[in-house]
């Protein structure tokens, strides 16, 4: 396998972070390493939703730079939030109650930024105050250069990963979609493809390039950690991949300064064996997409975003149907993901969405806790929030950075309908999941 070597550097990436970890009163962020301020390249001021400068910076490696020496890539991050659903959560989290639960959801520390020439990273760690332990979470090292290929220039670069969406510069995929964050005392958004539910488990290296500032492509090999990757990265284990699994991107990208949108295609394809002890049969699932965004940016007093995504996810369940864990052998999953906000002078947001999931009636798979034995679950997604900072004359620039948000989860349908049965066994209604958020987001 070629990413067999790549897997043996987990453990050389998790005590570099560890390193990081232990010099974090350093704070540079991207925007001390660029001499930019955060609104250049995030939208509202704070990310992670880029603009095209941002894409740029992403696509570069990290590792553009305003020329001035000493720039630590080290920074943190800090979600403190405050949780209400609309009636009491059947199994809450340990140490929690059933309802009104205020935590410092994620601690986090980055080795973010320029490492070398051509070189940089965005690498992190994470302490959740809900499940209360630390997490690898995130890596991504990157190798770029700008070409001349067939005439045009091109931005190409190498990614090593650990999420198939982790390396995506637009923000319609799974890593980076709206909501930039979440409440985990919330119900969530349903079912998503398997491509979308590999972070932290697996272990990529992706070719990828801009040619001609229009087309871009990515395609990447992926593999699953092994139980000591795992045991580094503190995830969980999703089983073994027979074979490496290949993951696609193509995009068409159009920035007129004023205004961008882009148009794009999404495939993954891999073989999974839930328990690697079992060998042969293996469940497959074959993902693809379409999605497409647009900004307008004007001269950024006022901004509007749109990001929308549809993925189909073809499931052949030959492992899962032969030990008792589905009852048909060939399934789907459709997702449908939409949305859009707005911003006034970097400062006030609002954003809408909606998400629906909907897929094959199976009993083995959803029986447990659906009328229908299906998945389908659907609802919106309303925030508004407040960037004080982030501009390039604000207080603490380049340095600190903060967002204030109330954000609203509503339900028409979850667990296949209105109505579904809860881990207790209990009937429960889908607006009984409706989660309100109170949150305080901090980056330094």
């Amino acid at each position: 396998m070629i990413l067999r070597p790549l897997r043996r550097l987990a453990p050389a990436a998790a005590l570099l972070l560890a390193v990081a970890a232990g010099s974090a009163h350093a704070v540079p962020s991207y925007a001390r390493q660029t001499g930019s301020d955060c609104a250049a390249c995030h939208i509202g001021a704070f990310g992670p939703q880029l603009t095209p400068f941002g894409i740029q910076f992403k696509l570069g490696g990290y590792a553009d730079t305003d020329g001035q020496p000493g720039k630590v890539p080290l920074s943190g991050m800090a979600v403190i939030n405050r949780t209400h659903t609309a009636a009491d959560s059947p199994a809450p989290p340990e140490h929690f109650d059933p309802n009104d639960n205020s935590a410092a959801q994620e601690l986090s520390v980055f080795l973010a930024g320029r490492l070398a020439e051509h070189l940089g990273s965005f690498v992190q760690s994470t302490y959740s105050g809900v499940d209360r332990k630390w997490a690898f979470d995130q890596l991504d090292l990157r190798y770029a250069r700008t070409l001349q290929l067939g005439g045009a220039e091109a931005m190409a670069g190498l990614s090593l990963n650990s999420n198939p969406t982790l390396t995506d510069p637009f923000n319609t995929l799974g890593q980076w979609r709206f909501p930039y964050t979440a409440s985990d005392f919330g119900f969530g958004q349903g079912p998503s493809p398997l491509v979308e539910n590999l972070a932290s488990t697996v272990l990529g290296l992706n070719a990828y390039a801009l040619w001609d500032k229009h087309w871009y492509g990515e395609f990447g090999l992926y593999d699953t950690l092994s139980h000591k990757g795992l045991r580094i990265f503190n995830a969980d284990d999703p089983g073994k991949f027979k074979g490496l699994a290949p993951y696609g991107r193509f995009a068409y990208v159009q920035d007129n300064k004023r205004d961008n949108w882009s148009v794009g295609l999404t495939a993954f394809h891999s073989a999974l064996q839930p328990d690697r002890t079992q060998l042969g049969t293996a469940d497959r699932y074959t993902d693809w997409g379409v999605d497409g965004s647009y900004q307008f940016l004007g001269n950024r007093e006022h901004i509007v975003t749109v990001n929308g995504s549809w993925m189909h996810e073809r499931q052949k369940l030959d492992y899962s149907l032969a030990n008792g864990g589905a009852s048909n052998a060939g399934n789907h999953l459709d997702t449908l993901r939409l949305a859009t906000s707005y911003h006034w002078r970097q400062t006030w947001g609002v954003t809408g969405a909606l998400f629906d999931a909907r897929g094959s009636s199976d009993a083995g798979l959803y029986g447990g806790s659906s009328y229908n034995a299906r998945p389908d679950t659907r609802g919106y997604v309303l925030q508004a929030d407040w960037t004080p900072w982030g501009k390039e004359t604000s207080w603490g620039a380049p340095w600190a950075n903060m967002r204030v948000g109330l954000q609203y989860t509503g339900y028409s349908r979850f667990n296949g309908g209105s109505h579904y049965l809860d881990d207790n066994g209990n009937d429960r209604r889908a607006r009984d999941n409706n989660t309100t958020m109170l949150f305080v987001w901090l980056a330094l």
